[in-house]
């Protein structure tokens, strides 16, 4: 019997929430194992902002480069995430993903070809050797439709425009999950014997970002209410290019994949800035010389191999959004406030035909032709490394019943994710939560019905919870709070920190979360985004809170987390140590630091003696 009369119930041995690719894999792992799944998503099926993961997923399959391997794949993933990773995830990480990009060419996804007929390698930032599998520039769009239509194939019971707002819990853990239906507003109650979370990440949060609307941190947010702890959320990746202009568009993704063709980044006085950004111990990775860097990219583009270094271009993620962040802060960047990227020294065809979407994008919404002229790019908030604290082999949370995948688990990227690697990451931990959830749905104790027991008095609080809004006769708007929000974010927790800038955006979002929760919508229940846009700011401010707390706490720059006042990184104080983040017992939020997990010898003889 549902908890409550008349509340629309569905009940499934695991509920799946979120259908990007981590949700997806996730909900067919479990179906394969015969049981009943339900996937809920924000959105309709098949828009999960995976589809905007342009250039490529990353895997050691040795297709381009026969000296790849996982061992190699595994040590880019450690010194990219500055060693803070957790090593037994990046460890299944690397040796996983070959086996889950083949099987997803099984299920049908067509990837570009070498001249004998393998899958197709791009080289990325960050990575020693080309190993980013794709689709030209739309890599993410084929790798959901691949798994949208396997799930649909298997009889997974989809639920879609399905916002969650609560994790109901109990003495035996997560038990369901608490929201609406977004087109009339009616609530909707979904029973689990276990619930997968794959929600993906937080870029709403901030002015610029290049995430889709349904960024909002919800995973995050669900799990730290019910109790699971978040683990490194200073990390929050700012992508070095996004578009800049028109306005309209500010914060759009320009794929790595520009830069992993031989794209080259220049200030407004036409100098290739990159050479004077590249840390000093990984310099000999890259090109010395202009002549260097071409005749990389010209193999590159012919298809040969060549024993020329990476142009400077393609150092990580965030080094090169900090170099351009600087160029401009320093008077040297473009008319609207960026840099150029320029691939038009190559040829037309083989820029379209490597980068339609982009050529498409920049065509249609900027008016500029990419094999003529450069873009104008700048930094972008991008990705989260920071998420829920999970078991590596079973993504299981610290909440019974409760497991996390895709961008919004943490551990895996350490303190700086390398491109390509967050959809091999969903595939992976996509499957191995999936197995867990199915794991645990099977051997959990059973109770009425078969499932366990649902408290009224939760799901009772968590209907009253969606009336406030609407039943208020004055109160904020929660546009106003939701653009004060970005402004805080953006202005005091972006790429470059200090502590008086986090101490007063701490003090500005416990104003904000004031203000939300009196926070008043006019209008009905059906169709209202403004009704919408209420439970999805108290997620925001949540996560926002443990992004600045944690970069408050952290006193050096390691990675994605640069503080101007401590810019060294402080190995003999934060090596090893995690921020953690922890729903206090009288409701308010702490941070701490936990020892990551003992590295094996064996793995740690593949990272060098330093580490």
């Amino acid at each position: 019997m549902p908890p409550v009369t008349n509340l629309e119930t569905h009940s499934h041995d695991v509920v799946v929430i979120g259908a990007g690719g981590a949700g997806l894999r996730a909900a067919i792992e479990a179906k394969a194992a015969g049981l009943s799944v339900g996937l809920v998503c924000k959105s309709l099926l098949g828009k999960a902002h995976t589809v905007m993961a342009e250039g490529g997923v990353a895997a050691a399959l040795g297709n381009v480069a026969d000296a790849d391997s996982w061992q190699v794949h595994f040590r880019d993933t450690m010194a990219g995430g500055k060693y803070l990773n957790n090593a037994r995830m990046a460890q299944l990480h690397a040796m996983e993903a070959p086996a889950r990009v083949n099987e997803l060419e099984r299920w049908g996804a067509v990837f570009d070809r070498t001249p004998d007929g393998r899958i197709l390698q791009r080289p990325f930032g960050g990575h020693s050797h080309a190993r980013l599998a794709h689709v030209g520039d739309r890599t993410g769009l084929e790798m959901i439709r691949t798994l949208q239509d396997r799930a649909v194939a298997a009889g997974i019971d989809v639920y879609m425009e399905a916002t969650i707002t609560r994790l109901i819990t109990g003495r035996a853990g997560a038990t369901a999950a608490f929201g609406y239906w977004r087109a009339t507003g009616s609530p909707i109650l979904f029973r689990a014997k276990a619930i997968v979370l794959a929600t993906g990440g937080i870029g709403k949060a901030y002015e610029v970002t290049s995430n889709s609307w349904e960024y909002s941190g919800d995973g995050h947010a669900l799990a730290y209410e019910a109790g699971a702890e978040l683990i490194d959320m200073e990390f929050v990746q700012f992508h070095p290019t996004g578009m800049v202009w028109p306005p309209g568009v500010r914060g759009l993704l320009v794929t790595e994949a520009v830069r992993g063709e031989g794209g080259i980044l220049r200030n407004k006085d036409g100098e290739r800035f990159m050479w004077k950004y590249l840390p000093d111990e990984r310099r000999g990775e890259y090109a010395a010389t202009d002549e260097e860097a071409t005749r990389w990219v010209t193999a590159l583009s012919e298809g040969r191999r060549t024993d020329a270094r990476r142009p400077p271009e393609l150092s990580t993620r965030d080094n090169v959004a900090r170099a351009i962040y600087t160029e401009v802060k320093e008077g040297r960047g473009t008319p609207h406030g960026g840099v150029y990227l320029d691939i038009s020294y190559l040829p037309p065809e083989h820029v379209r035909r490597k980068l339609p979407s982009m050529y498409e994008q920049f065509k249609e919404l900027a008016d500029v032709d990419i094999t003529k002229g450069p873009m104008e790019v700048g930094p972008t908030t991008h990705y989260v490394m920071g998420g829920i604290r999970v078991e590596p082999d079973s993504g299981a949370t610290t909440v019974p019943g409760l497991f996390a995948a895709g961008e919004c688990a943490g551990g895996m990227h350490g303190a700086n994710r390398l491109g390509g690697n967050s959809l091999s990451d969903l595939l992976v931990f996509g499957a191995r939560a999936g197995a867990g959830a199915t794991s645990h749905a099977i051997n959990q104790p059973s109770g009425e019905a078969g499932f366990p027991h649902v408290d009224p008095v939760n799901v009772r609080e968590a209907t009253r919870e969606l009336a406030a809004p609407l039943e208020r006769v004055s109160g904020d708007d929660p546009y106003a709070i939701q653009r004060d929000l970005q402004a805080t974010m953006q202005s005091l927790v972006g790429i470059f920190r200090v502590q008086a800038d986090l101490d007063e955006a701490l003090t500005q979002l416990a104003a904000l979360r004031e203000r939300g929760q009196r926070v008043q919508v006019a209008g009905g229940r059906s169709f209202n985004p403004g009704w919408d846009l209420a439970f999805e700011l108290r997620n925001l401010i949540t996560v926002s809170e443990a992004i600045a707390r944690s970069a408050r706490q952290r006193t050096e720059s390691r990675g994605a987390h640069s503080r101007l006042d401590h810019p060294e990184t402080d190995d003999a104080r934060w090596g090893g140590l995690n921020s953690v983040v922890a729903r206090a017992e009288d409701g308010t939020m702490a941070v701490s630091t936990s020892s990551l997990p003992t590295v094996p010898d064996e793995l740690r003889a593949l990272l060098g003696t330093a580490h």
